[in-house]
């Protein structure tokens, strides 16, 4: 479940609370009651590793591992037709 921030328009108290992305919520503060409005934050999702760049995109490398992939899978399918019609 994600965590939301909220801030306090009276007391300006900032707190968090855990709830369904589509679950509507009036939320108040807990410590004064008071009203209170969604914050938006950073998050802290982060790609890391040898596969990705900076810019989240994959390396060379696994490109060309998933290009041979897809050409061996291509070449199964091709031989399992031409058995099929030998017979």
């Amino acid at each position: 479940m994600p965590i939301y921030e909220y801030q306090c328009t009276q007391c300006e108290e900032v707190f968090e609370i855990f709830q369904k992305i589509n679950e509507f919520s009036q939320a108040s503060c807990p410590k004064c009651s008071g009203p209170a409005k969604k914050l938006i934050s950073a998050t802290n999702f982060v790609l890391k590793g040898p596969g990705f760049y900076v810019n989240d995109y994959p390396s060379k490398s696994r490109k060309e591992g998933e290009k041979n992939e897809k050409q061996e899978a291509d070449k199964g399918k091709t031989s399992k037709g031409e058995e099929k019609r030998a017979s």
